[in-house]
């Protein structure tokens, strides 16, 4: 007998491998059907209970799916009791419980027998499933887990056996109907076996003798139980709220004249991608409805709160300031100030540190009513990240429970637990929740009433203001907002769609082939009035919304830096520091240590040194911040110590002698003239900030000694907010709108690609068009307007940058600020929330690098600098070549090498002076002393770029150098009468008026930031004190002008000086060991190839070699051999480790590698493997083990092996001989010899074949250019670079002429059938990629080869017309010719024009030239131009293009003037220059009638040779 059954419940359990004792976990049974029937299939008898809900109802969720109500079950249920006696009856005649996916159902009735303590033989019956792999595999439906088939639900198996669909009515008799028809059929056609169902061979004949057509339906009569709970409620006249009369409503409207309403649930951007509010949007939301207050409550983290308060008490004070206004002027004040309620919606799970299942938990609000609920909902969000996260941050009840002082609830939205309860679980576990989250908070927690319109959210409402009711809590009404105006509903869904990377159209619901959404439009931020509308009938949800903002307290979250303690020796302490938090000890101690440097920095102190010392302990004693010193000195001294490279320091802290003497700093600030008050103001306290250069490589050694010195708790690093950037915004929306990926492009295309500052695409589409042409270039100009265009178009297009214009800006993701370091007192929890990142074991701040200073955490900037490691590479290959130990600090500051080099202008690698424009002035200055050096670091910038040309000429005695007042000149002798650095200006106004420290500070920022305000008051005081010292007014006046005009270009000395002096170590290296230092440039950008090919030509200028990688001579890195030659790094090799490399480099050390087999039997084949020794084969690391050739290796002897396999396979072979050397009865050992295996003989690769390896496992060609072979088919006959294609407009009309080697060749077939293609076209240093079609393809096609040297020619189109706008597209070309390289010359080649100079006509060099004309005899004519010339000087003027450099930008944090400074971008400059010009006097051209040669390569080469100039037809 088959008994097949079905059950109805009250929802889904919780956890599905839960036991059925576990009675809260199963959901109630509130339908059960079954029938039971013969094994032939007949029906025995069929029954269909509901069950009468005893103590729980059933929840809104499921009776969406089977329509059973609580009130329908009531009615016509019977007690569970009596259902599981019956069952018990059938289920004892059965001998098989069958269903579709039983086992569900199975621990349903299991738990149920539990709960009422019925024994039952259920749980030991045999189970047949029709929802199983082998229905899987019959219907093979696509979309199961891990690549299998999705199990079949009923409706899809009922349609797969009998053609056609049954309504799943998720009525328990109706699919206990479906499900029998399904197994019978099943059995007839033998997908059970008789081994599942018990059964003799025979009995499916049996079973299709007596049911030989397919099996049919009952024909029972199905209720529709959602009907049947329709029709119930109506008798029952629903348990509706009764309407409430219009009389009550207008009474409700007036008492809520006066009640202000908040909106208490807001998500800004920081709910990352699920909102597109930004703090500053709400504040001023907020403040244009006079809400009084406003609450932020992001998904489980805090990173908005501190920008958040700020604004709030921002607009407070304007608030404040306007409202006086108002009162004065007799009126009334009319703006509102408004608290800042700082709240967090957690995800509140059973146990936080569960990890083995998922478990995202409920939604529940927490507001802070004080600073110290504040505290505590950091602490509770830090926990989330760092003990909680899985899926997403997580707390538990025990975490509220400890960290529940000061903190307000709310019961969420629909996902909140309560809600939820009510919608799946039923209104007693609701109930029992409820009475825990007010038995906690008591008056602290509300009930949040949401009205969005949707079915279940009314159907919770209606039960949460009932459950408030009984229990005395309070209801407030929310709206839970996701966007500010209902407009930016769609953009808001498209953020989601980028969130889960789903496509707009795919429908919203749950499931697979659906994607999360917000069911309607009204998640906006409503205007009080729409929210007293909503809640007319239930006022006091808006009432009381008072009483919780009564409750708030107004905090800062602002405060002074904390400075972690740092422990000082014992006989530096002082008793009364402990009673008053002094600093004494510490000002003592720094007091010793900067003496102790200042007698090894000095060889006396003098009295100018011990005044300064002075001055700065004082100051920064009355800063109250010496621990910040001491801080910094430490760990730099430890960098030192464990061998880190530390730089000379940067920005303004290098104007600090005490710096300089405790080691922070390595560049002396009296020698130059740096001031410490540009680094401290005496006049106000201000923390000061030293960012310090280590080098990239020991950088982490830093910070590692940093977190075990001041423990992992108290130190962490920043976080950076990734912002949707304009481009991305558009890519972006385009995926999740479906708009063609071309068309995504071609607009994003349309955005300039340096955004100007204070720009975003909402302003290029709203702002008039002068404004807009007047801030970006030209050529940006025309796709703005196109973009402007488009986004008025009604098309997918149009609405794309539509939409992207209100997701610009919005937060993306978070990562982790490069070399921020925040250190703290204590546990950094107790100060700010963190969070985790995946690529750092450090905790991480939720405050991003604006703000971390201001919240009091104190904040180091560790900084990487590659240079350092340069420096310090190359110190060590000098040593290790010679032996000789440099130390860069001591580079002679006067060395002429270095100088010659930066006259010359070959800067290339040297730190901050390698751009084309820095190189042009370097040649034109001649730099002979340091300061130069200082001062055209500090001028190659934007602005003061324009006072290069004067001081260049002032420099080289062309222009008078003059000073306004005599005193000037001591302070700008130095840069010949220009005012360049700051620090100029405020020594001068110390001089000539007897400013003092401070105000000379005061004075350089309010010229640098144009604060016109303090600057007027200046002015009269600068006039006055400076005319009683006797200087004249106008001169006065003059000099002040000039400062307010330049001021502002005015750069940093101390930075300028700090790196010019590592500019100038580079140098020094540079000019007197020139290959170990281009070796070590090498190897700091081996990681970037185009570099290293750029690197490698400036070798060649240098006349350096550089070699390919040798097993026997390379080291990972860079390095210079025996014959001063640049040895090429392993590590450059791609598959080729830093583990290979060191087994390479350490069995080397007994003698070098004699062949390959040598090499493997040495090595560790476990460290240097297959692809290792492969790629090192191909990229010529083998070619110094002679009578082997690269394309040996890769030979086998048709046995599939290849040579290089065998010689790795015989060295293994040995080593493993080696290590178990049987030794015999006599105690010697056997040397049992292995046969080398035979080196194979076959043809060696061409050139071009080995070049294209070596570029495959390198990245570009090491040993030669395959274009080499063709200098002068390229040189004469190729009238343009493959650059030039990037910019077609300038070249319509014209044809082009290319050569190159082809790659990357695809033949395809377009959908008229027509053939094309594309390929690409390599040159010297860049390659284009071409597509070919129509009959320029047939025409051509055959040359279209891999490898293949070509030459090409093209004419330049003007693009097609769009038929609508009349609008041209972009240039096209059209080839004209396309052939072998090798046959240019022959073909092309007509006439040899040979120049000679007069003076160089002598009888053996006729000779010599007739010798080799006869050996080289042809068709093609040669003529010689003889010529007389003369030299001549003079002037001209020139205009200079600065390229942009590739320095960082300096930004100095205390300073934003110098923030934005970006190092150029190209500008131009015009200069006047001396030249010396070649003038012809006298020139003969003359053709010759007999002479015929040949032209070819070889004798070219032989002219070349001679330097004899010639030239081409």
């Amino acid at each position: 007998m088959y008994l097949i059954f079905d059950t109805e419940t009250t929802g889904l359990p919780k956890r599905w491998d839960a036991p059925i004792t576990d009675t809260n976990n199963w959901p109630r049974c509130i339908q059960i059907a079954w029938q039971l029937h013969d094994d032939m299939g007949k029906l025995i008898e069929h029954q269909d209970y509901l069950v009468k809900p005893e103590g729980f109802n059933i929840p809104y969720d499921a009776e969406r799916i089977h329509g059973i109500s609580t009130e329908l079950a009531e009615a016509e249920g019977i007690s569970l009791a009596e259902v599981l006696e019956k069952f018990n009856i059938s289920l004892a005649k059965a001998k098989f419980i069958v269903g579709q996916n039983l086992g569900f159902d199975v621990n349903i009735m299991g738990c149920e027998f539990h709960r009422m303590g019925v024994e039952s033989p259920m749980a030991s019956m045999p189970v047949l499933d029709t929802c199983t792999e082998v229905t899987a595999s019959l219907l093979q439906l696509p979309g199961g887990r891990g690549g299998k088939f999705k199990l079949p639900t009923l409706t899809e198996l009922h349609s797969y056996l009998f053609k056609r669909p049954f309504a799943e009515a998720h009525n328990a008799t109706a699919d206990v109907e479906a499900t029998t028809r399904c197994f019978l059929e099943l059995i007839r056609r033998e997908v059970f076996t008789k081994e599942e169902l018990d059964v003799p061979a025979s009995y499916f004949q049996d079973f299709q003798n007596r049911n030989p057509r397919e099996i049919e339906l009952i024909g029972l009569q199905h209720i529709n139980l959602k009907e049947a709970s329709d029709k119930i409620r109506q008798q029952f006249g629903e348990k509706q709220a009764t309407t409430v009369s219009k009389a009550t409503l207008s009474e409700n409207k007036k008492v809520l004249i006066d009640a202000d309403f908040v909106h208490l649930h807001n998500h800004t951007q920081f709910s990352v991608l699920q909102s597109t509010i930004s703090i500053a949007a709400l504040v001023k939301a907020a403040a244009q409805q006079k809400m009084p207050a406003v609450a932020m409550t992001d998904h489980a983290n805090l990173m908005g709160a501190f920008h958040f308060v700020r604004d709030i008490l921002a607009h407070n004070k304007s608030v404040a300031a306007k409202n006086k206004a108002a009162v004065e002027n007799g009126e009334e004040p009319t703006e509102v100030a408004m608290k800042p309620i700082v709240g967090c919606e957690f995800f509140v799970c059973e146990d936080h540190k569960d990890k083995s299942r998922k478990d995202n938990g409920y939604q529940i609000v927490l507001l802070a009513k004080t600073k110290k609920g504040y505290h505590n909902l950091a602490k509770m969000s830090s926990i989330a990240y760092t003990e909680g996260f899985y899926y997403v941050p997580r707390i538990d009840k025990k975490v509220i429970q400890e960290y529940k002082e000061d903190i307000i609830v709310l019961s969420g939205n629909l996902y909140g637990e309560i809600p939820n309860k009510v919608l799946n679980l039923g209104e007693n576990q609701a109930e029992e929740a409820l009475l825990w989250w007010k038995n906690e908070f008591q008056d602290d927690f509300y009930i949040e009433v949401m009205r969005h319109n949707q079915e279940d959210e009314n159907r919770v409402n209606t039960a949460l203001i009932a459950l408030a009711r009984k229990h005395e809590v309070k209801v407030v009404a929310t709206n839970n907002t996701f966007y500010i105006d209902k407009e930016n509903a769609n953009a808001h869904d498209i953020l989601l769609c980028v969130r889960d990377g789903e496509k707009q159209t795919t429908p919203i619901g749950r499931g697979r082939g659906y994607r999360y959404g917000l069911p309607n439009q009204e998640y906006y931020f409503k205007s009080g009035d729409e929210m007293k509308q909503l809640f007319g009938d239930l006022p006091e949800a808006i009432s009381n919304i008072a009483e919780i903002v009564d409750k708030i307290e107004i905090y800062d979250l602002a405060r002074d830096v904390l400075l972690p303690k740092f422990e000082i020796p014992a006989e530096f302490l002082v008793p009364e520091d402990e009673v008053d938090g002094g600093k004494r000890g510490e000002n003592k101690y720094l007091r010793y240590l900067t003496f102790e440097g200042a007698k090894n920095r000095y060889a006396e102190i003098t009295p100018e040194v011990q005044e300064r010392l002075d001055f700065e302990l004082m100051t920064i004693e009355n800063s109250g911040y010496p621990g910040y010193f001491l801080i910094v000195q430490d760990f730099i001294a430890e960098a030192r110590n464990m061998g880190v490279s530390v730089g000379p320091g940067r920005g303004s802290a290098a104007g600090s002698v005490v710096a300089y003497c405790l080691k922070i700093t390595n560049i002396d600030p009296l020698k130059y003239n740096l001031l410490f008050e540009r680094f401290l103001n005496p006049d106000r306290v201000s923390l000061p900030d030293i960012d310090i250069d280590f080098d990239d490589e020991g950088r982490s050694s830093v910070m590692d000694y940093v977190i075990r010195k001041y423990g992992s708790k108290q130190v962490a690093q920043i976080i950076t907010y990734g912002k949707m950037a304009t481009k991305s915004a558009i890519r972006d929306t385009a995926r999740v709108l479906d708009l063609p990926l071309f068309e995504a492009d071609k607009i994003a295309k349309l955005i300039p690609g340096m955004m100007p500052s204070k720009w975003n695409l909402a302003r290029f589409l709203n702002e008039d068009d002068a404004l807009i042409k007047k801030t970006v270039r030209p050529e940006e100009y025309d796709k703005i307007k196109e973009l402007i265009a488009l986004a008025g178009g009604t098309d997918l297009g149009g609405e794309t940058i539509q939409q992207a214009k209100v997701l610009e800006g919005n937060l993306r993701n978070t990562g982790i600020h490069a070399c921020g370091v925040i250190i703290t007192p204590d546990d950094i929890t107790n100060f700010v929330p963190v969070s985790t990142a995946k690529d750092s074991d450090l905790y991480v701040t939720q405050f991003d690098n604006s703000v971390v200073e201001s919240a009091g955490l104190l904040k180091m900037d560790f900084l990487g600098l590659k240079t350092l490691t340069l420096i310090k590479d190359t110190v060590k290959l000098v040593k290790y070549r010679t032996g000789i130990e440099l130390n860069p600090d001591e580079f002679p500051i006067d060395d002429l090498k270095t100088y010659e080099l930066f006259q010359r202008g070959e800067t290339v690698g040297i730190f901050q002076y390698e751009s084309p424009g820095m190189q042009k002035y370097m040649k034109e200055l001649k730099p002979t002393v340091f300061p130069d050096l200082i001062a055209m670091n500090a001028l190659y910038r934007p602005g003061p770029i324009a006072y290069i040309p004067s001081f260049i000429k002032r420099k080289n005695g062309e222009e008078p150098i003059e000073y306004d007042l005599a005193d000037c000149e001591e302070l700008l002798k130095d840069t010949y009468g220009i005012t360049v650095y700051q620090e100029q200006v405020m020594l001068l106004s110390q001089k000539l008026a007897d400013f003092s420290k401070g105000d000379a500070d005061v004075l350089r920022k309010a010229m640098g930031k144009k604060m016109i305000d303090v600057l007027a008051k200046m002015e009269p005081k600068f006039i006055e004190q400076a005319m009683a010292k006797g200087h004249a007014k106008d001169k006065l006046e003059k000099i002040w002008n000039d400062w307010k005009a330049f001021a502002e270009y005015a750069f940093n000395k101390s930075h300028s000086t700090c790196y010019a002096w590592i500019a100038y170590q580079t140098a020094y290296l540079k000019a007197n060991y020139p290959a170990e230092y281009m070796a070590a440039v090498l190897s700091n950008n081996m990681s970037d190839i185009k570099q290293v090919s750029f690197f490698m030509e400036e070798c060649k200028r240098m006349g350096l070699q550089v070699l390919g990688p040798d097993v026997n001579e390379s080291f990972y890195k860079f390095t210079v051999n025996d014959d001063y030659a640049v040895r090429f790094g392993m590590g450059a090799i791609k598959g080729v480790g830093s583990g290979a490399v060191a087994t390479i480099v350490e069995n080397r050390k007994d003698g070098k590698y004699k062949s390959i087999f040598d090499l493997t039997k040495r090595i560790d084949l476990r460290a240097a493997n297959k692809k290792a020794l492969e790629n090192l084969a191909l990229a010529g690391g083998f070619d110094s083990f002679e009578g082997t050739t690269r394309a040996q290796y890769f030979h086998d002897d048709g046995d599939g092996i290849t040579f290089y396999e065998k010689a790795m396979r015989y060295g293994a072979k040995f080593q493993e001989n080696e290590n178990s050397s049987q030794v015999s009865l006599f105690g010697e050992s056997s040397d049992v010899q292995i046969a080398e295996p035979v080196v194979p003989p076959c043809e060696d690769w061409s050139t071009m074949e080995k070049l294209a390896k070596e570029k495959e496992v390198v990245g570009i060609y090491i040993s030669g250019h395959p274009l080499d072979d063709y200098k002068f088919e390229m040189k004469y006959f190729c009238n343009a670079k493959l650059e030039a294609l990037k910019h077609l407009e300038q070249f319509v009309g014209k044809t082009l002429s290319f050569g190159g080697i082809i790659n990357n060749v695809q033949h395809r077939v377009a959908k008229n059938g027509k053939g094309w293609a594309s390929f690409s076209l390599e040159g010297y240093d860049e390659s284009y990629e071409f597509r070919i079609f129509g009959e320029e393809y047939l025409k051509f096609r055959h040359f279209l080869i891999q490898n293949n040297f070509t030459y090409m020619r093209v004419l330049v189109k003007e693009g097609w017309a769009d038929k609508e706008t009349g609008k041209k597209g972009e240039p096209r070309l059209q080839f004209t010719l396309i052939q072998y390289l090798q046959d240019v010359l022959p073909s092309f080649a007509k006439k040899l024009v040979l120049l000679l100079n007069i003076n160089d006509i002598q009888t053996d060099f006729i000779q010599q030239l007739n010798q080799l004309f006869q050996e080289n005899k042809g068709d093609n004519t040669v003529t010689f131009e003889i010529m007389e010339l003369e030299k001549i000087t003079k002037i001209i003027e020139t205009t200079a293009e600065i390229a942009e450099t590739d320095e960082e930008v300096f930004v100095e944090e205390t300073d934003s003037e110098d923030a934005d400074v970006p190092l150029m971008e190209a500008q131009k400059i015009s200069t006047a220059t001396e030249v010396e010009e070649i003038n012809v006097v006298t020139k003969l051209s003359m053709p010759s009638r007999k002479l015929k040669v040949k032209i070819s390569n070889e004798l070219l080469l032989e002219l070349e040779k001679r330097q004899i100039n010639f030239k081409l037809n």
